[in-house]
């Protein structure tokens, strides 16, 4: 029966993450994968690997099969970039949203027009997850919108990010200390570098905090890293934070604080491109331009992030277009695939 407290009703108490663990186990070759991956991912963060690293996929994971249809068409261009381009795909199963209105991802809804069941959320992205590793020898990235929810994914997510609502909260800083895979800090919507740079700093130090009804300790995360999606001025106008200034300027902000590799992914949509998904083809050549004039920004720049599904654009739930994002606008797969191998050359 549901709890009520008069102004929240507890619905139902969801099982450990351990159970759901024991209860949807992973493969020995689905954790040999994944083990192999992160090693080869955190080389590029230690500037041992000189690969790009491309973070790209769908706004929002809403369906499982377009899903992992995407994911197979990026498997087969990764094969083919591999010796310059290190591909994650990006499964985001869970959305912040800014007024609380909208879909807020696979964990809530596994069927965006069904209403919300967090239980079967949390089985259908695990399930998703493990598929897009089991079946693409890929390891993926997700969101962490929900610290206490991590755990339920701890095993199989390659890479996590901390978005530009989520960067200030002290639980996503200190449990981010104690995660085994790079972690990208997201600037603020209004830009602050400082706050993306404390956050940094806090998820690379120890700390002993309450988690999950647990005291823990973590021993610091030396992956975790800056990401700039640009940012939202007084004004309510999106502006860019890619181009060449913005690069030096978060270099001198590295500068002096003593932080284990030093780095950064450029998120090409969001405010970077005003939510204009096509300027992502723009955004990420001019990135990579930057990158042959300074060798400084070369050795900073270790990736970039890509809003990519099968088709272009985005389109309200319940249209019915398959591959197309529910959510924010995507590069369709035609275009993706020519980007990958233009920033190939370009690497």
């Amino acid at each position: 029966m549901a709890l009520d407290n008069q102004s929240t009703t507890f619905i139902r108490k969801l099982p450990i993450p351990q159970d759901i663990k024991n209860q949807f186990p992973l493969s020995p070759e689905v954790v040999d994968i994944r083990n192999k991956r992160i090693e080869e991912m955190k080389a590029i963060f230690r500037g041992e690997d000189q690969r790009l690293l491309l973070v790209i996929g769908p706004c929002s994971a809403d369906n499982e099969e377009s899903v992992m249809d995407y994911i197979h068409r990026l498997t087969k261009v990764s094969e083919q970039v591999e010796d310059k381009i290190m591909i994650v795909p990006r499964v985001y199963t869970n959305k912040p949203r800014t007024t609380g209105a909208g879909y807020k991802g696979m964990l809530h809804q596994p069927n965006p027009e069904d209403k919300p069941d967090m239980l079967e959320g949390i089985i259908a992205i695990r399930s998703l997850h493990t598929r897009a590793i089991a079946e693409s020898g890929l390891i993926c990235a997700d969101e962490m919108l929900y610290p206490e929810n991590y755990r339920y994914l701890s095993d199989v997510l390659g890479y996590v990010a901390i978005g530009a609502r989520s960067v200030e909260n002290q639980q996503h800083r200190l449990l981010s200390s104690g995660i085994d895979v790079p972690v990208g800090m997201k600037n603020p919507t209004g830009g602050d570098f400082s706050v993306m740079m404390n956050s940094i700093i806090a998820a690379q130090s120890q700390h002993t905090f309450l988690y999950r009804g647990w005291e823990v300790e973590s021993k610091g995360n030396p992956y975790a890293h800056a990401i700039l999606r640009g940012y939202v001025n007084s004004h309510g106008q999106s502006r860019p934070n890619y181009h060449y200034e913005d690069l030096m300027y978060l270099l001198e902000n590295y500068e002096g604080k003593g932080l284990a590799n030093p780095s950064v992914v450029i998120d090409c949509n969001h405010a970077n491109s005003g939510k204009k998904y096509i300027e992502q083809i723009r955004i990420a050549k001019e990135v990579l331009h930057n990158c042959k004039y300074s060798n400084d920004i070369k050795n900073l720049v270790k990736g970039l992030m890509i809003e990519s599904y099968i088709e272009d654009g985005c389109q309200k739930i319940g249209e019915g277009v398959y591959g197309k994002s529910i959510t924010d606008p995507c590069l369709g797969f035609e275009k993706t695939e020519k980007l990958i191998f233009d920033l190939a050359e370009l690497v």
